[in-house]
Order: C-alpha cells, then sequence, then structure tokens
C-alpha cells in the first residue's frame, strides 16, 4: 500500500522551487518497466514543459489536478494553439485524458502547482516524447519568450 500524506506533497512542491527546473515528479510505480506509470508532478511558475506527444509507441495521457493552477495547452500539428484547458481551483475541469497524437504542454499559474499524471508504461526516455520542431528546446535562448507568449494566451483564456 502506498499513502501519500500532505506533508510529502509539500516536500515535492520545495523540491520543485528549489529544482533549477521549477518542477519535480514524486513516482509511484517502481520501475519504469512497470506497465502502468503513475506520478505526482509539481510544477512551478516559469517551468518550460516543451510541447509534445506520445506516439513511440502511443500512449495516452491522463491529467488529474491535485493542487494549484494550470493550464494544459494543446495545439495543432503546425503549431498553433487548438484549446487551452484550465485545470485545478475554479475550474469545470476535473480530469483531461489526451489521445497520444495530441501536442500538449502544461504552464503552471500558482506556485506549489501538483497534477496527478497516469499513463501507460514502460517509460523510455529516449523514446517517450515526440518533441514539437515548431517549439524551441528546453533551454534554448528563445525558449523564455515562447513560454511567456504561451502563458500570456492561457492567461487570458483562462482568465486567470
Amino acid at each position: 500500500m502506498i499513502i501519500i500524506k500532505r506533508d510529502r506533497l509539500d516536500q515535492l512542491s520545495q523540491a520543485a522551487a528549489e529544482s533549477a527546473r521549477g518542477r519535480q515528479n514524486l513516482n509511484l510505480h517502481q520501475a519504469y518497466a512497470d506497465p502502468c506509470q503513475r506520478l505526482f508532478n509539481a510544477i512551478e511558475p516559469g517551468t518550460y514543459i516543451r510541447p509534445h506527444r506520445h506516439i513511440d509507441p502511443p500512449r495516452f495521457e491522463c491529467f488529474v489536478p491535485i493542487r494549484g493552477r494550470m493550464a494544459l495547452i494543446v495545439f495543432t500539428d503546425g503549431g498553433t494553439i487548438d484549446r487551452v484547458l484550465p485545470l485545478g481551483a475554479d475550474s469545470d475541469v476535473m480530469a483531461v485524458e489526451l489521445p497520444p497524437e495530441a501536442w500538449h504542454c502544461l504552464i503552471a499559474f500558482d506556485p506549489g502547482t501538483i497534477f496527478f499524471e497516469l499513463k501507460p508504461g514502460p517509460y523510455i526516455p529516449l523514446t517517450d516524447k515526440d518533441f514539437a520542431p515548431w517549439a524551441p528546446g528546453e533551454g534554448a535562448p528563445e525558449s523564455g519568450a515562447y513560454l511567456a507568449a504561451l502563458t500570456e494566451k492561457a492567461i487570458c483564456e483562462c482568465r486567470v
């Protein structure tokens, strides 16, 4: 039995806040080879998760907000924003399951934002994500401006 208490999520948020990438996860699965990947993901405002999809092999992804407010941004194949879904406090959206071919990223609005993620395993780091060719890589000089534009659009769409 795995029991996650509030103080463990507080520690996870603190670790994300102290991380250079602004995020941290807590895996509930025992190994990357497990057939079901289950994890809490803490993300801070300003963290850049490059738009991606999961197609090798095709995998759905399910997100359930736990704390804070965030937005799931879904893109067209050409990189245009198709949909912005608010998740978390004050949102009617309680969970989202994305199909494998959906280009997406998540943006945190509040410090201490956490979501629960569920997806089929195994997790294979080299092929897990198909990164969008139209979005800058993490750490690229233009990624800050790209994230700022996405955040501005998400704020407008979510009425934050």
